[in-house]
Formats: C-alpha cells, structure tokens, sequence
C-alpha cells in the first residue's frame, strides 16, 4: 500500500470518528473551560475549516484565502461537515502522485505536501481529543474512539 493509500484509509475512519464527536457537542453550549479556551463550536469550526484547507492546498498546491464565515450553530457545524466529509475520501484518492510528492506554498514557503497532510490529519485529531474532554461538562456523553468509552463501553 503506498502512503497516499494509507492517508486516504486513515483520513476516512478519522473522519468518521470526529463526526461522532462533533454530534455529541450539545447545541447552544459556550462551554470553555478556562477563559483563554475557545468553545466546544469554536474548536468544532475550526476542525471543518482545517479539513477544508488542507484538501485544497493539496489540489492547488498552495493554501488559499482566509475561511470563509463560520456556521452560527452546532447543527450548522455539523451540517457543513456532512456536506464536506461526504465527498472527501473522492478527493483524496484521485490526487495524482506527482501532487502528493510535491510541495505546497505555505505564505511563500514550500513545504511537503504528503507531510503537511498527516500533519493537518493530527492536528485534527488533536482537536478533536479537546472535544471529547468537553463533553461530559457540558452534559453529553463521550462516544467511542479508539475503544470504549464510560458511555459506550
């Protein structure tokens, strides 16, 4: 299996993972729990928009404008990453080789492409590993990731 492969395998179940997360986000919550932390829609927000860049930056080979307006809502988060993941996995896989070997224009520094997709792929991760230590404080239940969770054991 070459790493494109890989990636895309990864990215999918990831995927699938972190939308469970983001529907647990209880609608209307500004939980945070200190004040120099974003909120739970805040963190959620920023999971769809990194998702967004980085298969962009990976078809154009450089990172485009500023994210456009964040959704007013949980619901309208979700939504946004429906609509997005649905189609992602057929982004991926057709990207040709020569793009995911090549470099992608980061503010005028090249950087890997392949390597700045596993990095936004963790990242993502990352974020949503805040989102699951969120949950429970603001009144929701913590689905499974890598295993079991106290919920869903």
């Amino acid at each position: 299996m070459d790493e494109r492969t890989l990636f895309t395998s990864f990215w999918t179940r990831e995927s699938e993972t972190t939308r469970c997360v983001l529907a647990r986000v209880p609608e209307g919550s500004t939980y945070r729990p200190d004040p120099r932390s974003r909120t739970a829609q805040e963190i959620a927000c920023q999971i769809v928009c990194e998702e967004r860049m980085i298969i962009e930056a990976l078809e154009t080979g450089r990172f485009g404008s500023a994210p456009e307006q964040r959704p007013a809502t949980m619901r309208d988060v979700l939504a946004a990453y429906d609509a997005q993941s649905a189609g992602m996995g057929g982004r991926w896989r057709p990207l040709p080789d020569a793009r995911w070997a090549s470099t992608i224009d980061v503010g005028g520094r090249e950087r890997p492409a392949a390597a700045m997709a596993w990095s936004f792929l963790f990242d993502i991760v990352h974020h949503r590993g805040q989102l699951t230590t969120y949950l429970r404080p603001m009144g929701s239940t913590v689905p499974q990731v890598y295993g079991p969770s106290a919920d869903e054991p």
